[in-house]
């Protein structure tokens, strides 16, 4: 795991110097991606500069120092991320008279590329990554990213250069970066959280689609070639319906096990510590028993707990951890130490990023990487296999609404909202069902939809109104809001996971991972995201997914093979902290001051007066805004520390030497 950085300067009048200047200071902001090696790589004829940071997982040794050259020097590579079969394409090229000096997998994706070209090299691979590959006959730009979005990758044009790297701080760092603030992405922020790409929160800024190869030839500053698909998720769904599988249930669990063993097994492999994250959930306890049953040691395992009521799930996790056998860390944190991660959010994320999650996730990843370098993560189980709770209450409320006239609906969402959320958090404590008046707020506001799309996007909608509270704003069309961007599917549960899979899995699950994990050199690993998997999990009947009310069925026939039903069956509480009692209390200062009512009218992107009127409605506790305040917030926070700080400095000690065309 790595971050990488670099740019084409358009008039080719640049020095060699002043490349490998700019291009250090990019990726010199990215030391916290890979604190154990960088590298720069420069061609003025060309006008292209490459830098690189490296986190050394396999192949510690200087063979896997990059950016690399190909074996036949055509190619130039910054590359982000693993090939997990990577041995197995090394066998085959050498069958077709390659050589390596190495053993990474870098050297493997060169000689990949050499072999067959861009495209059908990058189908060949099984892995998660982001590169930059520089042709140097062609004079050609390629940028690729991972099929499902696991590896960052941003780009664009600032005046006449064209700039690129795992995360925006490494673009703001070059002489010609001019940022303004996207007021449309911003409207896309309020609604899901999280920017979608092609957005960013910046105008001239773009993030890469995952499963898409961009290449830039005779770069026209200002001109931005559409990317290239090699992998969709609209025809892994459509040959999963045109192909589906035929099987029992517990044939289908068979083939699960099978592939997700094959998945973990190739993500094991590493030359440094490993482990896992685990809740004690359904999906990281199938990630770990399938670590313990191919490991001759027991596996290391990391737990966060928290002493609030409803947030723990620590002594969950404890008890899979001692019937798998793993050796197993967990930390309680106070209160204290989850809010002390607040002031590093926007530079850990660099654009605003709203899942509250984030915090804990930040602190498990800490908490690992005082042991391991790469840790396992049971991610995207939920999104293949129909984990979140709205797979089946979002369809039941449709099928139990849509006959009612629409004042019908609307009398029965006045109804769920005229009992306070204090009330409604009662009942879910008698009924052991935590966060019920969040769960009684969305369910007033679908109580109202005309169509089971309406719905959806009410039940994944911060802010369902984005454009009334951000000036200036139209809201760009996406899978969630255009039916158009989205393909044709009958079950309107499977409609759900597909554009969960495509929207909320990658920008905003990914994403959240990526970076917290990252911001501490921890690698993460996701093998649910093992294309095999997720293709496989398209082929299967949604009733082996989804029925009876609850989700992920054949997944559990897989888990309770290892791991008794007992540990397991729970209601589902999820990773997240009491960001509502802390905006009453001990965060209320600090709100205070990020949504003051002068404060929002001199910086000109929010309205205030929605914002303060819901912010005073959550104070006396007539509603739960934490959500649509938390996106607000950290808006704010990232707008305040964006016109504060300065991008990111390159660390101290000697340069590194600089590589290509004429270096001495």
């Amino acid at each position: 795991m790595c971050g990488f950085a670099g740019f084409l300067d358009a008039s080719k009048e640049c020095t060699r110097d002043q490349l490998a200047s700019d291009a250090l200071a990019m990726a010199g902001c990215l030391r916290h991606r890979g604190p154990d090696d960088e590298g720069v790589w420069v061609d003025p004829a060309a006008g292209i500069a490459l830098g690189h940071r490296r986190l050394s997982i396999v192949d510690l040794s200087a063979s896997g120092h990059q950016p690399m050259e190909s074996a036949g020097g055509r190619y130039v590579v910054a590359y982000n991320g693993e090939v997990y079969n990577f041995p197995a394409l090394r066998r085959e090229l050498e069958g077709t008279g390659h050589r390596f000096r190495g053993h990474s997998d870098t050297e493997i994706l060169l000689a990949a590329v050499e072999e067959w070209g861009v495209a059908p090299a990058v189908r060949r691979l099984v892995g998660m990554f982001a590169f930059a590959l520089w042709d140097r006959r062609e004079r050609a730009l390629f940028l690729c990213r991972d099929r499902l979005g696991e590896k960052p990758l941003y780009y664009g044009w600032m005046g006449g250069s064209f700039l690129f790297g795992s995360e925006l701080k490494a673009l703001r760092a070059h002489p010609a970066w001019r940022g303004e603030v996207d007021r449309d992405a911003l409207a896309l922020y309020m609604r899901h959280a999280y920017i979608p790409a092609p957005y960013s929160i910046h105008r001239e800024v773009r993030k890469l689609q995952p499963g898409t190869i961009l290449e830039l030839r005779g770069a026209s500053p200002g001109t931005l070639p559409a990317p290239v698909p090699y992998w969709t998720m609209e025809e892994v769904v459509a040959r999963g319906a045109a192909d589906p599988f035929r099987g029992s249930e517990e044939e289908a669990a068979a083939e699960l096990e099978r592939l997700l063993r094959d998945a973990v097994a190739q993500q094991m492999v590493a030359d440094v510590p490993l482990g896992a994250f685990l809740s004690g959930g359904v999906d990281s306890s199938a990630i770990v028993a399938l670590m313990q049953a191919q490991s001759a040691r027991p596996v290391r395992t990391f737990t966060l707990g928290f002493h609030e009521p409803g947030f723990n799930e620590a002594e969950h996790a404890r008890a899979v951890a001692e019937h798998l056998g793993t050796e197993h860390t967990e930390l309680y944190v106070t209160a204290d130490e989850a809010r002390g991660v607040i002031p590093l959010l926007p530079g850990l994320y660099d654009e605003p990023f709203a899942d509250s999650s984030q915090i804990p996730t930040f602190l498990v990843a800490r908490l690992a990487r005082s042991s391991v370098t790469v840790s396992l993560s049971g991610d995207g189980g939920d999104e293949l296999f129909g984990g979140y709770n709205r797979y089946f209450q979002g369809r039941r409320i449709w099928n139990s609404t849509r006959w009612m006239p629409g004042p019908l609906r609307a009398s029965a969402a006045g109804l769920v909202s005229a009992v306070s959320p204090g009330s409604w958090d009662r009942i879910g404590s008698r009924l052991r069902q935590p966060q019920l008046a969040d769960r009684a707020r969305k369910l007033a506001g679908v109580l109202g939809a005309a169509t089971p799309e309406a719905v959806y996007s009410h039940l994944v909608s911060s802010w369902t109104d984005p454009v009334s509270i951000v000036r200036g704003a139209q809201e760009p069309p996406t899978p969630v809001t255009d039916s158009a961007r989205r393909p044709e599917m009958d079950d309107f549960t499977e409609r759900m996971m597909y554009l969960d899979t495509v929207t909320y899995l990658a920008e905003d699950i990914l994403t959240k991972v990526d970076r917290a994990a990252m911001g501490v050199a921890l690698e993460t690993r996701v093998p649910f995201l093992h294309h095999p998997v997720v293709e496989f999990a398209w082929r299967l009947p949604l009733e082996m997914k989804v029925r009876g009310g609850q989700g992920k069925r054949v997944l559990r026939r897989v888990l309770y093979r290892h791991v008794p039903r007992a540990l397991i069956e729970r209601p589902k509480v999820g990773f997240a902290v009491p960001v509502d009692r802390w905006l009453r209390g001990p965060l209320r200062e600090w709100a205070e001051e990020l949504l003051d009512e002068r404060r929002l009218n001199e910086e000109g992107f929010l309205r205030p007066a929605p914002i303060r009127s819901l912010w005073r409605q959550h104070l006396r506790g007539e509603r739960n805004a934490q959500q649509a305040l938390w996106c607000v917030l950290m808006f704010q926070a990232w707008l305040e520390a964006s016109r504060a700080g300065a991008p990111g400095r390159r660390s101290a000690g000697p340069p590194p030497a600089v590589c290509g065309p004429g270096a001495r």
